[in-house]
């Protein structure tokens, strides 16, 4: 089973985005897909559970942080894949996905400052883990420099773990629905990444090999349709803060959600699953 990780600052959709993967929304009379996902264990069912009672409900998740104590207290979602093409055989691929607190991306800047941040990056950079997602959502003024600071360390810990030349990244820009990133999304290293968040990119690039990195536009909520290509969320405020829900359940058609899960696991490419 392939091992992945899910980190990324608070608020960019990691754990909405691992809802929306397990519970899959069909738009009625919508193209087919050419995957099927399948929860595998109890965590993941439950999560399924909440996308469909509260999501579509127009809801919102709590963020992981808000009740993690330990490392034992994020679950494990375990998924298989299996991903249909017309000119090769089905491939199923397993994957045990851990949803990192945003905390510990966020203050990975200032270095590893307590014990459960070194509890999380240890388990993130261990020997069995094929991959990380890293999601990443804004780009306003001092944000790509911060996001730099924050990579660069991460990329000295890969090092000092042995991890440089065998952890693949999979650098994703949440939230792509937004309608200055939308038009962006078919290459996003060109067309986001180079230019919302040029200092990362650079950074990236200069320390991680090629082969072992990826970018990646990607849309929990999507958008009303084709010819309407409004984000089909809304911003609202709760408890935690900002959150976002859907504007119209019945539409709800996420963008690329298993194509990083499947470069990570596999090392192959596949085609965006828009």
């Amino acid at each position: 089973m392939g091992n992945i990780r899910v980190i990324g600052p608070r608020g960019s959709g990691k754990t909405t985005y691992l809802a929306a993967l397990a519970y899959q929304p069909v738009q009625p009379g919508g193209k087919p897909k050419n995957f099927k996902v399948q929860a595998i264990n109890e965590d993941t069912r439950k999560l399924a559970e909440k996308a469909e009672n509260l999501i579509l409900e127009g809801g919102s998740l709590e963020p992981t942080g808000v009740l993690v104590k330990t490392i034992d207290d994020v679950p494990v979602y375990s998924f298989n894949i299996a991903i249909s093409n017309l000119f090769q055989k089905h491939k199923n691929i397993n994957l045990a996905v851990r949803d990192y607190p945003g905390e510990i991306f966020d203050e990975l800047e200032l270095g590893l400052t307590n014990q459960i941040q070194t509890e999380f990056i240890d388990e993130c950079l261990a020997k069995d883990v094929a991959g990380c997602l890293i999601m990443l959502t804004e780009w306003k003024h001092g944000t790509d420099r911060h996001y730099s600071r924050v990579l660069q360390r991460f990329i000295e810990l890969m090092d000092s773990q042995g991890r440089i030349n065998d952890l693949r990244l999979a650098v994703a820009i949440s939230k792509c629905e937004r309608g200055e990133l939308w038009p962006g999304r078919l290459d996003p290293e060109v067309d986001l990444f180079n230019t919302h968040l040029p200092k990362s990119t650079k950074v990236l690039k200069e320390k991680i090999p090629k082969r072992n990195l990826n970018f990646y536009a990607i849309s929990t909520f999507g958008v009303l349709g084709r010819n309407n290509p409004r984000p089909n969320r809304v911003e609202e405020w709760g408890t935690n803060g900002r959150n976002s829900v859907l504007r119209e359940p019945n539409r709800w058609r996420p963008y690329n959600l298993i194509a990083p899960l499947y470069w990570l696991s596999t090392g192959r490419r596949m085609r965006n699953d828009a």
